[in-house]
């Protein structure tokens, strides 16, 4: 087993040196940071300065779908205890995998907030920070969850901890610009929140001992795609210069990724339709409108078919192109990347909703598989699936097979693309580690990193089971890895095997388990029939 010790040399440098030299600088007092528009006062947890509910950017209730202005200077030490809102948003039922997480934070359109961890103030290092973008699509949840507690990756790599809240589903991506010259950033005001964040960190964060010259992005799921949207966006441009897309590329499916405005505004009628208002009275009544008619409305339009998308739009003003259409963009070519997923991500997000896709025989395989493909390749699909499966059970096989279609061809379409500038590494990765909870029947689910990313085992049992020897040494694999990224741009350490780049050549992807290893053409078979394919996702 790795050591602390270990794990900080491997992240090279003075490190260990600087985390001996802060730890307990600030002793017991509570410690407070100057923004730029005012003092905050946080707590000390752990050894680690955290401060919540720091305000970013000012409340948009008068200035609904509409660019955020930043927050109103304050003059007395504005106390940093309490995470902010999260995005008004429908009250969901979480799978069980989530238990152990704990419940979101209250909702409200003032919730404009982000999180600092951070082991000293003030002290002259220059740490790495890593702004975490939360996920549930570009809809829902929240960034103030427990598993995101940044206390112990900051603390273990020497690394400045971001966790935010921001403008969510219509609040954030309901397109008007046709409707209102006004309204012409409305599609993207979510994403144009998160610059807002990125521009806070870039103004303050070395007064919470970061270095606003070596910022990393970092996002799974919805967070991932928000990742691979503002390293398309010009307006972020500067603001960060490491990403990670955790589960997130949308790259498979360009739709998927950013909007049309015409599919934006399909979408728009959608709400407006629910909600019963005319197109020629939707920008004053949505104004107007109280939070809670406005969330019912957006909950109704969710049931309709075919079901609204709320996700970035190309309006050609802040975002000019899709992530990853008709290619890499330019703006974030020199922007190392690092991307991957987990073996069995729809586990999760089709098992934790549809049960019996958990006792699937034969027949009901190759049903489930007809709404996906196209029935003459079901076959062709299944049979490649299962050559490197011999023991697989048809649900084993279900769950393989729409992972790959839904995100590891995505994946692997977006470090093409990268791989193809030329201009800065992309790194791919897998995550195998199978999960001991309900007697192993979830694989790798989504959303499995979070525990070893943030080093929160001991906070997600209903994820990963109770600490062991095995989530620890997934921890010091994981944790190593993305803090040697953000350091460096590179994922290698000492705890993990040789990583090469990804080229098109070689197809070299980091597969993590209890004993990680780097393997070339990794599921080529896999990748070439779905290639073939015409393959539809569960949101198509």
């Amino acid at each position: 087993m790795i050591g602390r010790r270990t794990l900080l040399a491997a992240m090279g440098g003075t490190v260990a040196t600087a985390l001996t030299r802060t730890a307990g600088a600030q002793g017991s007092e509570a410690p407070v940071a100057a923004t730029n528009h005012g003092k905050v006062r946080g707590a000390i947890k752990d050894g680690v300065n955290v401060f919540k509910g720091i305000p970013y950017g000012a409340t948009t209730t008068s200035s609904r779908f509409k660019p955020a202005s930043p927050p109103a200077p304050w003059t007395e030490v504005r106390d940093a205890f309490e995470f902010p809102p999260m995005s008004p948003q429908p009250v969901s039922n979480p799978t069980s995998l989530f238990k152990s997480w704990g419940t979101e934070t209250k909702a409200g359109e003032d919730c404009l907030g982000l999180n600092v961890w951070t082991p000293a103030l003030r002290d002259g290092v220059k740490r790495p920070v890593m702004v975490w973008f939360h996920g549930g699509d570009f809809a829902s949840s929240s960034g103030s969850r427990v598993v995101f507690d940044g206390a112990r990756l900051a603390r273990k790599g020497d690394v400045v901890v971001v966790t935010l809240n921001h403008r969510l589903n219509v609040f954030g991506f309901l397109y008007l610009a046709d409707l209102a010259p006004e309204f012409a950033d409305s599609g993207n005001v979510g994403m144009l929140d998160l610059v807002l964040a990125l521009q806070w960190v870039r103004d303050n964060i070395s007064e919470f001992g970061g270095d606003p010259s070596n910022v990393t992005i970092f996002g799974q799921s919805g967070g991932g795609g928000k990742v691979s949207t503002m390293m398309a966006m010009p307006a972020g441009a500067g603001l960060f210069h490491r990403a990670i897309v955790q589960s997130g590329s949308y790259a498979r499916n360009a739709h998927l990724e950013a909007m049309k405005p015409e599919e934006a505004i399909k979408h728009a009628r959608t709400l407006f339709g629910a909600l019963d208002i005319a197109p020629q009275d939707a920008v004053r009544r949505l104004s107007e409108m109280p939070v809670e008619q406005l969330v019912a409305g957006y909950a109704k339009a969710a049931r309709a078919q075919p079901r609204p998308n709320w996700r970035p739009v190309v309006d050609g003003r802040a975002l000019p192109s899709g992530p990853s259409w008709p290619q890499a963009p330019a703006v974030s070519a020199n922007v190392p990347l690092m991307i991957g997923s987990t073996e069995t991500e729809m586990t999760m997000l089709i098992g934790s909703f549809d049960p019996a896709t958990f006792s699937l025989d034969e027949n009901g395989l190759r049903s489930r598989l007809s709404r996906y493909f196209e029935v003459d390749d079901v076959e062709k699909v299944i049979s490649t699936f299962a050559a490197t499966r011999p023991n697989a059970t048809p649900s084993d096989l279900f769950f393989a097979i729409t992972t790959a279609n839904s995100f590891r061809r995505g994946a692997w379409t977006h470090a093409d693309l990268k791989a193809a500038q030329n201009a800065a590494p992309v790194y791919l990765y897998e995550i195998d580690w199978k999960t001991p909870v309900e007697d192993g029947k979830w694989g790798s689910p989504h959303s499995l990193e979070h525990a070893f990313v943030f080093d929160n085992v001991a906070v997600s049992e209903s994820m990963v089971g109770p600490p062991t020897s095995e989530t620890q040494k997934m921890v010091e694999q994981i944790g190593a890895a993305w803090l040697a990224f953000a350091r460096t741009g590179n994922p290698n350490n000492s705890a993990i095997p040789n990583w090469p780049a990804y080229k098109p050549a070689e197809r070299a992807t980091m597969v993590f388990n209890t004993d990680s290893k780097a393997v070339n053409a990794f599921r080529d078979d896999e990748r070439k029939v779905l290639a073939e394919v015409s393959g539809r996702g569960p949101y198509d």
